[in-house]
């Protein structure tokens, strides 16, 4: 199996739990920080599969790096090789499949409930309960491609998740690990201050830390399901 290649926007918003899960199957993966210099591969041609990470700028930001993962994202998509995309990731597969990006209508932080869609496809990829938790980070949100097939939503934002055939994006944040949760639930930034003294859907970082003692272990679950859903297209 050709390695998977996993493209990183911000050195802050690393592949944490996904990264873990490829180690313990022993599936190689090389990954590019374009924060750190990184440049992006021409090509999707030498790997398998490719992961899409997150990042705290607007998916249609006129930077290089968003529009080099994008025209890798048509590029797997092209040659049937499966993306899967957290967060920001999500939202360039929705821009690279022609869906607009746009504020969210309301901002999501911390551990939040998404309802899953009653449907043979949503279920496939997230199992039978008609509701889980994620870890979400975002002021933004992608519309539904054209041929996509909605798969979650919730009350701020109601696609969460979709899928174009063996394809996942989503909005939320599965790579979510131990780690990286007690780093993003320190935040103290502008930003992040105002949206948690307006809105509802974001939580302290105290709420992070106390939820994720239950909420962690079960995403990660759910991730290990969804990984598996994705990796398992690999031809």
């Amino acid at each position: 199996m050709k390695p998977v290649l996993v493209l990183q926007h911000l050195s802050s918003d690393g592949p944490a739990f996904l990264a873990s899960w490829l180690g313990a199957r022993g599936v190689a993966f090389e990954l590019r920080n374009a924060e750190a210099g990184d440049a992006f591969p021409d090509s999707i041609a030498p790997y398998s599969a490719l992961a899409v990470l997150g990042g705290e700028m607007s998916a249609n930001d006129p930077l290089p790096a968003l529009r080099a993962g994008e025209r890798l994202i048509l590029d797997a998509m092209e040659r049937s090789r499966p993306v899967i995309g957290h967060c920001l990731g999500g939202q360039l597969m929705a821009r690279a499949l022609g869906a607009r990006v746009v504020a969210s209508r309301a901002p999501e932080i911390g551990w939040q409930p998404i309802d899953i869609a009653d449907s043979d496809m949503a279920r496939a990829w997230f199992g039978d309960a008609p509701r889980q938790t994620v870890f979400q980070w975002h002021y933004e949100a992608f519309e539904l491609p054209r041929g996509a097939e909605r798969l979650a939503g919730s009350r701020a934002c109601p696609n969460q998740a979709f899928a174009y055939g063996p394809h996942l994006a989503m909005q939320f944040h599965v790579e979510q690990d131990a780690e990286k949760l007690a780093r993003w639930s320190t935040d103290d930034g502008e930003r992040y201050l105002r949206a948690l003294a307006d809105h509802a859907s974001v939580q302290t970082g105290d709420a992070m830390r106390r939820d994720g003692v239950s909420a962690l272990s079960a995403q990660q679950c759910l991730a290990d399901r969804l990984y598996r859903r994705w990796l398992g297209a690999v031809r």
